[in-house]
């Protein structure tokens, strides 16, 4: 992947007679321990979900259900990723622009959170996350040596 830090996860898919399952271990290759999670359903095709970052919350996210597209964006390039099967999962780490669209009358996004909510963890403004990301990639300056 070329926006820094964002990474798919494929999960494993287990099938049967019975049926189909996919699962995830949390203490077994997930990028982090999840402390919440939430599931986004019933969005209209035409609009746009997420529209942030977050500033120390990573996020993993699987299309349970139909299908979503999410734009991830590291302030330098950016990417379209497709979710559309339970078994793919992807890592969204802090300080990464991510926007969800293209839902499918039936998606189900559900969305682990490696932090409990804080709204003060969000960067709404995108001109605010340039800024963000500028500052903290300034060098530090010191005294220069005479060697």
């Amino acid at each position: 992947m070329k926006v820094c830090g964002v990474e798919t996860y494929p999960l494993p898919l287990i099938l049967d007679m019975r049926g189909t399952l996919s699962v995830a271990e949390f203490d077994k290759g997930f990028p982090f321990a999840p402390k919440r999670y939430f599931i986004v359903f019933d969005v209209p095709s035409e609009k746009v979900r997420g529209e942030h970052a977050h500033r120390i919350t990573h996020e993993f996210l699987v299309c349970l259900r139909g299908s979503c597209s999410i734009e991830v964006d590291d302030g330098s390039q950016r990417a379209e990723i497709v979710l559309d099967k339970p078994n793919l999962g992807v890592h969204v780490p802090p300080l990464t622009w991510v926007t969800h669209y293209k839902y499918s009358r039936d998606s189900l996004l559900l969305v682990f959170a490696s932090e409990h909510y804080d709204p003060d963890d969000y960067i709404r403004n995108y001109d605010e996350y340039l800024a963000v990301l500028a500052s903290r990639q300034t060098p530090i300056s010191g005294p220069l040596r005479d060697d």
